[in-house]
């Protein structure tokens, strides 16, 4: 089983489990001032362990979702030519706004980590969103990558080993956006757990096979890490926030709402080194 233990392992925020194996909501917090070194270093147990967390009815300003992010690592910008997102007020502060008029899509709609096409790819990304749409659509799924890696037999854990995939940042942003080889088994920096690093939107085959054989199973692992056991499904809320780790957690933000509001803003944290093979 993933994650942490209870709120008794906690002394100033409160941790409490979304799923078996990933997400969890932070209680006892409040976003719009300076956290604590104790309320800090709890936060980022809780993100170690938890993958992706979530926050309820915290109005933020951009100063507030900045210093939130800076609290672990610098921000970073979209690496893509194209993007759904906006520009905000704050150039640090992508908007993420979707209505009637949205008639191309919106940003997430299908399963992936962000950007992973960049040589060095986002270590997290931080969404607020204020407005919702009125009939409660417009979740967000997470799906837990140490999961996805953990579930395979231990001889597919061994093929593995030693494999590379190409994250064709064109095939999302357009020309111009980067394309990236990394390792298909990654180790996380800080947990030091195992996670799969593929996704059906960026990658078409693996390297190092013969390209029938690289397609199948670069086909297989992007469906296999769609299994529901490894996933939560989070239900936003005005002035909800989700924070999740894009080094071993993938998510799809589902289109249910059109042509309903969902409105927010997103700061993206730019990783401090390439996935490390597992």
């Amino acid at each position: 089983m993933d994650g942490a233990g209870g709120n008794e392992d906690y002394r100033a925020i409160t941790v409490t489990r979304c799923s078996p194996r990933i997400g969890a909501e932070i209680g006892n917090i409040d976003l719009t001032r300076p956290l604590s070194e104790l309320e800090l270093a709890e936060l980022k147990r809780a993100f170690t362990e938890n993958l992706v967390l979530f926050f309820r009815d915290q109005k933020i300003s951009f100063e507030d979702h900045v210093r939130l992010a800076e609290y672990f690592g610098t921000i970073g910008s979209h690496a893509g030519k194209k993007t759904h997102s906006k520009p905000s007020e704050d150039p640090r502060v992508r908007r993420f706004h979707f209505d009637e008029t949205s008639v191309d899509g919106i940003s997430g709609n299908a399963w992936h980590s962000d950007q992973s096409c960049a040589p060095i790819p986002p270590l997290g990304s931080i969404l607020y969103m204020h407005t919702i749409p009125p009939n409660r659509g417009g979740d967000t799924v997470f799906v837990s990558m140490y999961a996805a890696y953990e579930a395979l037999s231990d001889r597919m854990k061994s093929y593995l080993e030693g494999l590379t995939a190409l994250h064709d940042g064109v095939l999302i942003f357009g020309d111009g956006t980067p394309r990236s080889e990394h390792p298909v088994v990654v180790r996380h920096p800080e947990s030091g757990r195992k996670s799969l690093f593929v996704h059906g939107t960026a990658i078409r085959w693996l390297n190092g096979l013969p390209r029938d054989e690289g397609i199948a199973i670069a086909r297989y692992l992007a469906e296999h890490a769609r299994t529901p056991e490894f996933s939560f499904r989070f239900r936003w809320e005005p002035h909800s926030i989700a924070f999740w780790d894009n080094r071993c957690c993938h998510h799809y933000a589902i289109n249910d709402y059109f042509p309903h509001v969902r409105s927010g803003y997103r700061v993206q944290i730019e990783g401090h080194a390439p996935p490390a093979p597992g």
